[in-house]
């Protein structure tokens, strides 16, 4: 593959969708696929087959297109239009009102002047529900492969990492350690052999922005992947990816396979020395190999736990090799670094927080969705503007970020700016992506008790103040949930929390009193109502006939909701 080559292949695809009178893309997400989309995508085919319009027709599936609790959805082009909650027996009137007749289904159409997507800035989402992401010449024609390219004939190795270092990109795994000095270090490592490895092992509850991503674009996290190669000099790549995840990873494999068949990984890359390729390896689900030392020992074959740091992975990683290991969203965010420039990332975000973030919004608020905010946005406006605020009325209760190691944020915080500074000081953190809103519903002891028991279940079990210290933590709240709980048991939940923070071998046990913390900070009161009040205000906990039955009675006071619903 040259550099004219790829220009060829990206022109000459642009020529054939300029053919077409129209195209209509359905979003072929997790979300849209279990609402029917695929059938909807088989209803769009016969309709304009019957009306013998197949010709001038494309119908594609796409990844996510973010609006994920009004799906299934249809994006029409070159209109821009978006529809949602489309049906497969809406197909022929669309088919027959809006690509034939040029008219609007008025009934199923989204606003184009939304706040939803007036706020938001895509670059790690861009070409997200725009492409069909299982076509190399469709991610081609819209760019993409041309950062690769960029950085194999115009920089140099150090000139690339200077671009990264300047666009102030950190780490969006959750820690948000300034990835340009990562691939420096790296970089500098002497040896031979060195590893490329993408974290995939996306594991916190109601998270999806790495799926979604591997999805809808997974040729921007390869390109990614085979920049960092390039600059850090390894020229094997790993994609280290859930095995529940099983649409990513059958993308995944089409897109190296392509990227293959067309030269762009493999040897003399764009007709240079730099021969690099990517592999995948399949997690088996446990939330600790998410932790980078874990995630490393997994991919050499052994039981995935954490090593004692140092030696840091940019010095001593796969089979003791320097290795680089980034997230898919730092991954994806890298082509167009290379492509803008670093300066023009930077102007993006927060004077120490750069660019924009990727949310998974979740929970009680009206547009569940996936979505890419600049940082330094309020949760006000994630949660108000573009997530639509709370269902029926609803009070804002806490917004919960940064998955089981995060905090939850109270509503006088609600324009605390979303930036890796600003959440930390709010007892919270950034995490890998997740937001997850709440309202009166939900008992903040239980949302506290929920985290806890999940991190007690995913403990790998190698140091003892993480083993130990959350099956004691889980056994205080579940104390306080069922109202047995005294003063005394409140102090030991307060001590035991700094202890496991303190002393835990990784980060999984030394994030884990997070919830429990933030929540004894903000909503004390909720602890003391149900210690000397025996009352949970939200409803949730089993206080009463069934207290001091532990899990017990959770299990009953949810098979009686379950009959009574």
């Amino acid at each position: 593959m040259t550099l004219e080559e790829l220009y060829e292949i990206g022109s000459g695809f642009r020529e054939t969708l300029a053919a077409f009178k129209a195209e209509i893309h359905v979003c072929g997400s997790g979300g849209c696929i279990a609402s029917g989309s695929l059938q909807l995508k088989d209803a769009f085919d016969n309709a304009c087959a019957a009306r013998k319009v197949a010709a001038d027709v494309r119908v594609i599936t796409t990844g996510c297109m973010g609006l994920c609790g009004a799906g299934p959805l249809v994006r029409l082009q070159p209109s821009n239009t978006l529809y949602v909650k489309v049906k497969p027996e809406d197909a022929e009137r669309i088919v027959d009102s809006h690509v034939i007749k040029e008219k609007p289904v008025k009934d199923l159409l989204f606003p184009k002047a939304s706040a939803f997507f007036d706020k938001q800035v895509s670059i790690a989402l861009k070409n997200m529900g725009r492409i069909d992401p299982e076509s190399i010449e469709d991610y081609i024609a819209h760019g993409g492969y041309e950062g690769l390219a960029k950085a194999i004939t115009y920089y140099t190795q150090e000139g690339v990492v200077l671009e990264v270092r300047n666009s102030g990109l950190r780490g969006r795994g959750g820690g948000g350690y300034p990835t340009g000095l990562k691939w420096d270090i790296t970089r500098r490592v002497a040896s031979s052999e060195k590893y490329v490895v993408c974290n995939a092992d996306e594991g916190d509850p109601g998270a999806f922005m790495d799926r979604a991503m591997l999805e809808g674009n997974p040729h921007a996290i390869l390109e990614g992947m085979a920049i960092a190669g390039y600059a850090v000099g390894a020229n094997q790549g790993y994609i280290y990816v859930r095995g529940e995840y099983p649409l990513a990873i059958e993308r995944l494999k089409k897109a190296i396979k392509q990227s293959e068949r067309t030269q762009i990984l493999g040897n003399r890359i764009f007709d240079s020395g730099f021969n690099f390729r990517i592999d995948l390896r399949i997690g088996a689900g446990a939330f600790v190999c998410g932790e980078e030392t874990a995630l490393l020992q997994s991919i050499e074959g052994e039981r995935g736990m954490p090593r004692p740091r140092p030696p840091y992975p940019s010095q001593s990683g796969l089979w003791g090799k320097p290795t680089l290991l980034n997230n898919v969203e730092t991954f994806a965010n890298i082509p167009a670094i290379v492509l803008n420039g670093g300066k023009w990332f930077s102007q993006i975000g927060t004077e120490k927080s750069k660019g924009t973030k990727v949310f998974a919004l979740a929970g009680r608020i009206v547009n569940t969705g996936l979505i890419e905010v600049p940082m330094g946005i309020t949760l006000r406006e994630i949660i108000f503007d573009i997530g639509g605020g709370i269902p029926d009325n609803g009070e804002f209760k806490a917004a919960q970020t940064g998955g089981p190691s995060g905090g939850c944020i109270p509503v006088q915080h609600l324009d605390t700016p979303v930036d890796y500074e600003s959440l930390s000081h709010v007892g919270s953190m950034m995490g890998s992506g997740g937001l997850i809103v709440m309202d009166h519903t939900s008992c903040m002891v239980d949302i506290a008790k929920y985290f806890m028991k999940f991190c007690r279940d995913e403990s790998c079990g190698k140091c003892v103040p993480c083993r130990v210290g959350t099956v004691q933590l889980y056994r205080l709240l579940d104390r306080v949930t069922t109202g047995t709980a005294t003063n005394d048991d409140m102090d030991i939940l307060e001590e035991l929390c700094v202890m496991v923070k303190d002393t835990s071998l990784c980060g999984l046990g030394q994030s884990a009193p997070n919830p429990v913390m933030s929540t004894l900070h903000f909503f004390r009161k909720e602890y003391e109502q149900h210690i000397h009040e025996q009352h949970c205000a939200a409803g949730v906990c089993p206080i009463g006939p069934t207290a001091g039955l532990g899990d017990v009675a959770t299990d009953v006071a949810q098979e009686q909701g379950a009959s009574h619903g």
